[in-house]
């Protein structure tokens, strides 16, 4: 690698980290994306979560304390709704899915007033994982946010198994495969620090995807099906949902099906600004590829990312390079304005594939040096 372009790319990790602290909120919260319409106003726990850990990679310690200082308190304010959510359930009832946890908050914490897809569990999973990953790195103690990680818990050994929304806000009539990862990641994660049994859980998540959320050897989208999803390489890493040859298996497929030149699509049928390729997904397929030894396939997937930058340093939600469906994309222009820019998930899940890369201060990165 020429000292120029490693250059380029260590500046990108510094203006990720500038991006996502410069637009957190005063009270923790990371928003999504700060002036896309749609997005503007509010947190994602899904979103927060990787973007948690990549600021904790990076070593910026206080910036993702905030974030779980934030969530704890958005989780434990929800404590008697989870209460009265797993009372009905333990009766033989099944709330409305608009009585259940919303999937992003405003910052400080509401439900907000705008409609959406809201009825996704993957995030409290996600979040699981995200603050006991932090809390190791660091040697912080956990029962700081003990309050919220007990409502996840709850909320999630209650109602794992139910259909909701998946993490494109779409198909709430199906169980997703990369949500169960989600909640199955948070769950192990978690599970030394709870008296809760949710191994228990775990193993029964595992055990119905490997009965119905796998098809020629690899993950699929979800139960039944036989697509791929971008979003499944995360059952393998960082979730462990699977390993081995099927871990394996559905890496090949996602890249075989979804990758183009580096970029990785959501999944084939996607229209959403024309389905356009996404930045935090081809991070994810390079984590990946570089927990498995290939970092030559990482080191592409980075490389894509920086050049998806603005003159700026900043990264996109999706680029139009590609498009599966270019017919559907200027309808998404005209309902809600370009495409989200920066998205502080993207640059979140930039650090991410940078610190596996050893491209971050050393003092911040126990990760592999640069090859």
């Amino acid at each position: 690698m020429s000292k120029v372009d490693l250059t380029r790319l260590r500046a990108l990790a510094h203006h990720s980290h500038a991006v996502i602290t410069e637009h957190q909120d005063a009270g923790g919260a990371y928003p999504a994306a700060p002036t896309f319409s749609a997005y503007k106003g509010y947190a994602w726990l899904r979103d927060g979560s990787f973007t948690a850990e990549g600021i904790s990679r990076y070593g910026d310690v206080a910036s993702a304390d905030r974030f779980h200082d934030w969530a704890d308190r958005v989780l434990r304010g929800r404590r008697t709704q989870v209460d009265d959510l797993c009372a009905a359930a333990a009766r033989g009832e099944r709330p409305a899915d608009s009585t259940m946890l919303p999937t992003r908050f405003t910052f400080d914490g509401a439900d907000g007033s705008d409609p959406w897809w809201d009825f996704q569990t993957d995030g409290y999973g996600m979040w699981l994982w995200s603050v006991v990953s932090h809390a190791h790195r660091h040697g912080l103690d956990l029962e700081r946010w003990r309050g919220g990680i007990d409502v996840a818990v709850d909320y999630l050994v209650a109602f794992w198994a139910r259909p909701c929304y998946d993490w494109w806000e779409e198909h709430v009539e199906q169980r997703h495969v990369s949500t169960l990862g989600a909640i199955h990641g948070g769950l192990t994660a978690i599970a030394p620090y709870t008296s809760v049994p949710v191994l228990e859980v775990a193993e029964r998540i595992r055990s119905l995807v490997d009965a119905e959320g796998t098809r020629d050897g690899h993950l699929t989208k979800w139960l039944g099906s036989s697509a791929v999803d971008g979003s499944l390489p995360a059952c393998v890493v960082p979730f462990g949902l699977v390993t081995g040859d099927v871990g394996a298996a559905t890496l090949a497929a996602v890249a075989r099906d979804l990758d183009v030149d580096g970029g990785v699509h959501r999944f084939r049928a996607d229209v959403f600004y024309g389905g356009g390729q996404w930045i935090l997904l081809s991070a994810l397929l390079g984590w990946n590829l570089a927990a498995a030894g290939d970092t030559a396939g990482a080191w592409r997937h980075l490389r894509w990312i920086a050049d998806q930058a603005s003159p700026e340093g900043d990264l996109p939600e999706q680029v139009a390079h590609h498009l599966l469906h270019p017919g559907a994309r200027d309808e998404w222009i005209a309902r809600w304005g370009t495409v989200a820019s920066p998205l502080l998930w993207s640059h979140g899940m930039y650090l991410i594939l940078a610190d596996e890369l050893g491209i971050l201060p050393k003092n911040t990165s126990s990760a592999r040096r640069p090859e």
